[in-house]
């Protein structure tokens, strides 16, 4: 199967240990903690070869075996306790980091803004969440303290090992700083190699959740094998990086444990001959011996402990760019803005906004009003900026230039909680939320009672749906199949129950059917009874009967009044009218045919029938015209003689 091209490297992020360490910082005690636990397993380790020493050097002098042996248990029993309180605390520390990792990371995507969100795939966002941040207990709790611990050990043991035999020491020393420059080269490829496996895994999970949200149009379009190469691409350049990692860890790891093994082997043949000179003594030869075999671990520790940092490294720095994303926040001169009874609901001034300030604006000079009660309905080709008005109404991006008002305030003085209180928003998309019928339904207004709910249910003709199911409001939707019509009617009783001020409605009834639709239409006249009710429609039963409605080009509004009055004076919104009824905006009147010159009356007698010529004769008499035996040439005549032009009637366009 042919891998998918490898994207451009993405810039270089910025690492460091301090980044790392910030996410330890709200633990330090229980990291200090763990340094303890770990330092006096350290301590109790490098305490029992000079114990042990000391057992070979009284041999033979009868001296009681517990006197001998107890030093060395308790020594034992020291590094296995320290080392189970090591463990517990490290496992806590790791959970807490992680936990505190994700809160944070929750945190800022759910206060981020909508337009700086747009510029990552979901499952990207997501994988950082999950996986991202399940690398950082290993880097954080293990691989800190673990450092930690294996230092102490290295230098402990070098030091012992000093007093013990210089020469020896030597021999060791110059074979670990040979096994850690070895490593030391090999570690920047390791490190690579971690960060690109997790970008990979991260576009792996973008690609995957974009897939299965369009799953049914891959399966339509017989696409599975397509997507499943460009998904297994992704797996496949992270499966590539990650062998490439642990090919390289696989080498440090090598190299360290046979670098420690020669230098043992040569260490015990020095010692040999030493001990044959009478240099040192075999007990100390042992000890020694011991100290460097302990060595091994605490190197073998440090170089997977490096290693893991250069993993938590990775995955910091994926974490750390959540954190630049620009956040929603309630500008410094916010006020709470009283009730008031202005004419119009929401203003426009001289608006200009921009998703991409190297790109055109999408909204131009926009001047547009809003009454406060009726229906206003905004029509206009696609990229007119219809869906931004409703963007920058809920401040979900800032304008260039121009003014917003609300309630004849401008809504930057407006908290967020109090502005998107007024406003309810049904989107395009209608997504259902994970949870409950009644979860769902009482989004907006939490207090909402039962028979709130099962009023805007009927409403929208969704409650013969759940009134046969038991604890039909507790149903999980998450588990309920639900078409594209009934997601938009759920997202239409949501905003029915919350009873707002100005309800924002997009698109939301493109997938009903008639008889849903003309209750739909219902309920939006009742809403504007009371409040502002603002649609975006493409259809031509939404536009037809609004109070008012906006005509958008090119992020202005060209025009605005009723169906009547655009008809008549805008040439726009005539073609989108007659685009929406599949046909002219005005039904073409045929001509009618010409009526030919009277015949006389010979000629009618001789074409219609003897009834004809009798009166021609001066006989009154009656005929009677079978129609299927009427030729053409005697309808012709029967027209002529009787006045009375007929023509085929064009068929009504009216629709009922």
């Amino acid at each position: 199967m042919p891998a998918a091209a490898v994207p451009e490297a993405e810039p270089e992020r910025p690492k460091s240990l301090k980044m790392l360490l910030s996410f330890v910082g709200p633990h330090k005690k229980t990291l200090a903690l763990g340094l303890v636990f770990g330092i006096g397993a350290a301590a109790a380790g490098l305490a029992l070869p000079m114990s042990i020493r000391q057992v070979l050097d009284n041999l033979g002098k009868n001296q009681p075996i517990m006197d001998v042996l107890l030093p060395i248990v308790v020594l034992v029993a020291a590094a296995a306790l320290l080392g189970f309180g090591q463990g517990v605390l490290l496992g806590r520390l790791g959970e807490r980091v992680v936990y505190s990792a994700r809160a944070n990371m929750v945190y800022k995507l759910l206060r981020a803004k909508t337009t700086a969100l747009s510029k990552h795939p979901g499952g990207e966002l997501v994988a950082r969440v999950t996986s991202d941040s399940t690398l950082l207990r290993r880097a954080t709790a293990n691989s800190i303290v673990q450092l930690t611990k294996s230092l102490i050990m290295l230098i402990g043991s070098i030091v012992l090992m000093l007093v013990l035999a210089p020469m020896l020491l030597l021999i060791t020393v110059g074979s670990i700083a040979v096994i850690f420059l070895i490593v030391s080269l090999l570690m920047p490829g390791l490190a690579r190699a971690n960060e690109r496996t997790q970008d990979a895994i991260g576009r792996l999970g973008g690609t995957l959740d974009s897939v299965l949200r369009a799953i049914k149009t891959v399966k339509a379009s017989r696409s599975e094998g397509r997507e499943g190469e460009r998904v297994l691409g992704e797996a496949q350049e992270a499966a590539n990086q990650g062998i490439k990692a642990s090919v390289i860890q696989t080498m440090s790891a090598v190299i360290a444990g046979a670098g420690s093994q020669l230098a043992i082997m040569i260490v015990l043949a020095i010692g040999a001959w030493q001990i044959s000179d009478g240099l040192i003594t075999v007990a100390t030869l042992v000890a020694f011996l011991l100290y460097a075999l302990q060595l091994v671990d605490p190197v073998m520790q440090t170089i997977a402990s490096v290693a893991e940092l250069q993993v938590g490294l990775a995955a910091a720095a994926r974490i750390a760019e959540i954190d630049t994303l620009e956040t929603e926040h309630d500008s410094p001169n916010a006020i709470t803005v009283p009730p008031s009874n202005n004419q119009f609901v929401a203003e426009f001034q001289g608006v200009t906004a921009t998703y991409d300030p190297a790109k055109p604006p999408v909204i131009q000079n926009l001047n547009l009003r809003i009454p406060r009660y009726g229906h206003t309905a905004i029509v206009g080709p696609s990229g007119a900026g219809k869906t931004t008005i409703f963007t920058l109404l809920l401040r979900f991006m800032d304008i260039s230039a121009g003014e917003v008002r609300l309630e004849g305030v401008s809504t930057t003085q407006w908290s967020l909680d109090q502005l998107r209180g007024k406003i309810v928003y049904v989107e395009q998309e209608t997504p259902l939320l994970p949870g409950s019928l009644r979860y769902n339904l009482s989004y907006f207004r939490q207090d909402a009672s039962d028979g709130d709910i099962w009023e805007a249910l009927r409403k929208v003709r969704l409650a013969p749906k759940f009134e046969s199911i038991q604890n039909a409001l507790d149903t999980d939707l998450t588990a309920t199949t639900m078409s594209g019509g009934e997601r938009q009617r759920i997202a239409l009783a949501r905003a029915l129950v919350a009873r707002p001020q100005i309800l924002l409605l997009d698109e939301a009834t493109a997938q009903l059917d008639g008889i849903t639709e003309s209750a739909v239409q219902d309920c939006i006249k009742a809403a504007g009874q009371s409040g502002a009710v603002v649609t975006i429609a493409h259809r031509l039963s939404t536009v037809i009967d609004a109070d008012l409605i906006v005509v958008m080009e090119k992020g202005a509004a060209r025009a605005a009044g009723t169906h009547n009055e655009l008809l008549a004076r805008d040439e726009l919104y005539r073609d989108l009218i007659a685009a929406l009824r599949i046909g002219p905006t005005q039904p073409e009147q045929p001509e009618p045919e010409p009526v030919p010159a009277r015949m006389s009356e010979r000629e009618y007698s001789r074409m219609s029938g003897s009834v004809y010529a009798s009166m021609a004769g001066g006989y009154t008499g009656f005929s009677w015209f079978p129609m299927r035996r009427r030729s053409q040439q005697s309808r012709v005549a029967e027209e002529q003689w009787m006045h009375v032009p007929t023509r085929e009637l064009a068929p009504s366009r009216r629709r009922y």
